[in-house]
C-alpha cells in the first residue's frame, strides 16, 4: 500500500498526498485522454489547493511512469502491446536467472540474510492483509528486487529495476483487487520458502507461474488503455 497517501487514524490527510492519490486514481481510471494535457493551475483550481501540491503529483506520476511529458506538458502514459511484450519477457529472463543459476553452479547460494528478513515481511502482510492499492507494486517490486539480489548478481539486480520502472505503469492496475492481493502475497510467500529450504526447481516453476499470471492481468489492462486511446483518438478527430 503506498502508505505516503494513507491519513493516520484521526489526523487529516496532507494535501500532496490527496492530490497524488486522487489524481493517480483518476489516470488509472481513465478518466485523463492520453491527448488531455494535465496542467498544474486547472487540477490546483479544480481541487482547491494551491499549485505546489499538484506540482509534487505530478512529479511523482511521472516518476511512476503515468505521465510522459511532450515538449513542456505532461500527457498519460499509455504503452505499445509490442513495447510491453517486449518488457516482461526481459523481466521474465532476469528473474528466472537468479534460481536458474544457482541450479546450474551449486557454489551459487541465495543468501539468506538478505532473504529471509523479506519474507517475513511478506508473513506480516498475510497475517494482516492490506487493502487494494495501486501503491503495492513497490511493495511487489522489492520482493522480486530482494529475491534476484540474493542471489548474488548486482547486475542483473540493476537491470530488474530498470525494467520494473518501465512497466510500473501498467503493472499497478494488477493490485486493484483483493483476489490479486491475496494470490500475490500467498505466492511470495511460497516461492521464497522454496528458495529458502533449496528446493530450487519447484521455485522456479512457481515463479514462472507467478509473474505469467502478473502479465495476463497487466496485457489485459494494456489492451483495455490502449482500446481507450483508440477511442479518444477518433473522438478527437472526429470533433477536429
Amino acid at each position: 500500500m503506498d502508505t505516503a497517501a494513507v491519513p493516520a487514524r484521526g489526523r487529516k490527510e496532507p494535501a500532496r498526498a490527496r492530490v497524488y492519490r486522487e489524481l493517480r486514481d483518476e489516470v488509472m481510471t481513465g478518466l485523463w485522454s492520453p491527448f488531455e494535457p494535465l496542467t498544474e493551475e486547472r487540477i490546483a483550481d479544480r481541487m482547491e489547493v494551491s499549485r505546489t501540491p499538484v506540482r509534487d503529483a505530478l512529479a511523482r506520476l511521472e516518476a511512476d511512469g503515468l505521465l510522459v511529458k511532450r515538449g513542456s506538458t505532461l500527457f498519460v502514459y499509455t504503452p505499445s502491446h509490442s513495447e510491453l511484450t517486449g518488457l516482461y519477457e526481459l523481466r521474465i529472463t532476469l528473474e528466472r536467472r537468479g534460481v536458474e543459476r544457482a541450479i546450474e553452479d551449486p557454489t551459487v547460494k541465495h543468501d539468506r540474510a538478505v532473504l529471509e528478513p523479506e519474507l517475513h515481511r511478506w508473513y506480516s502482510m498475510r497475517e494482516q492483509p492490506p487493502a487494494p492499492d495501486a501503491g503495492f507494486v513497490t511493495h511487489d517490486e522489492q520482493f522480486h528486487v530482494t529475491l534476484l539480489r540474493s542471489a548474488g548478481n548486482e547486475q542483473l539486480v540493476q537491470a530488474l529495476t530498470t525494467v520494473n520502472g518501465r512497466i510500473r505503469s501498467v503493472r499497478m492496475h494488477d493490485y486493484l483487487t483483493e483476489d490479486r492481493m491475496a494470490a500475490t502475497i500467498a505466492e511470495h510467500v511460497e516461492i521464497a520458502e522454496l528458495v529458502l529450504s533449496g528446493r530450487l526447481p519447484a521455485a522456479l516453476q512457481r515463479l514462472r507461474e507467478h509473474v505469467g499470471a502478473s502479465q495476463q492481468v497487466v496485457m489485459a489492462r494494456a489492451a483495455q488503455s490502449l482500446a481507450m486511446t483508440r477511442m479518444a483518438r477518433d473522438h478527437q478527430e472526429h470533433h477536429s
